[in-house]
């Protein structure tokens, strides 16, 4: 009992931090870091678009662009409730009321990138675009939207990790305990947000990815699938779906990600044999 005191002493408390989830409250309206996380993900992610809009061969022009923010948004929101409930909370289908509760358990990135896809099929079909290519230039904006909202989750003290006593260990008070734990959420950020908008930075400016469809969709889904993959090791599954990880070896999330990796291969491997000559949107280049 003693050494286990010593040693969540030893390590960082959460409220030291002095994070707050709410930025502040007038009367009934609240303003809490998760709603900033999304709209900071979303208008950041439609700035980078427009640059990257501007390279020769772009599969839309900027007023697309504008278009698909509305698409992108409502897939989001959607996608991810929907596989919220579908994925981690199927008891909610019992309470449909509880659905429409966003703050309710939270939000799912597998029924989010479903979403958003079939968002995009939707506004590629409308405007008679290439839809794979579309898939490409969204995919190198998402870790934007992915980096902000970890960063909220650890601001809410949510997600956390395993026990731990590593240095930089947290003790998390939702938890209701005293037991030091991996931040991985600040993982996730580091992996999934900064880590993947270096590779698809990369592969977008220095290669010829772009013009290869489905490559950059490929190492989206490749490059989020291995990150959330190994961040699940460090991290303590959700408490509804504990029996299930016990019993699979492996947590939702990582099951989920599978597919994921799978699909997000063959995209790349498969990439090179659908390049053809690609006519711009945006401009009059073409680029063979």
């Amino acid at each position: 009992m003693i050494l286990s005191l010593i040693a969540a002493a030893a390590h960082i408390r959460f409220e030291s931090l002095g994070l707050n989830p709410t930025i502040f409250t007038i009367g009934w309206f609240s303003l809490k870091w998760y709603s900033i996380a999304y709209i900071a993900g979303i208008l950041i992610g439609w700035w980078y678009l427009a640059r990257l809009l501007k390279v020769p061969g772009a599969p839309m022009a900027q007023r697309h662009a504008d278009d698909l923010i509305f698409y992108a948004t409502l897939g989001i929101i959607l996608g991810g409730r929907i596989g919220y409930v579908l994925f981690y909370a199927p008891e909610m289908l019992a309470h449909p009321l509880r659905i429409v509760r966003l703050w309710d358990g939270g939000m799912s990135f597998h029924g989010g990138v479903i979403g958003t896809s079939l968002g995009l099929l939707w506004f590629a079909r409308k405007h008679g675009l290439n839809w794979l290519r579309v898939h490409d230039f969204v995919a190198c904006v998402v870790p934007f939207g992915l980096f902000f909202g970890r960063l909220a989750n650890f601001v809410n003290g949510e997600l956390w990790g395993r026990p731990s006593n590593v240095a930089w260990a947290i003790i998390f008070p939702r938890t209701g305990d005293d037991v030091a734990r991996h931040p991985s959420q600040l993982y996730e950020a580091g992996l999934e947000g900064i880590a993947l908008f270096a590779l698809l930075w990369f592969a977008f400016w220095r290669t010829r990815a772009r013009y290869d469809p489905g490559k950059l969709t490929g190492l989206f889904l490749l490059g989020y699938g291995v990150a959330r993959f190994i961040v699940e090791f460090f991290r303590e599954p959700d408490q509804q779906l504990a029996g299930f990880a016990r019993a699979t070896g492996l947590h939702m999330g990582q099951w989920l990600c599978v597919p994921m990796i799978l699909g997000g291969a063959y995209l790349i491997v498969t990439a090179n044999g659908r390049r053809r000559r690609v006519e711009a949107i945006g401009g009059s280049e073409s680029v063979a």
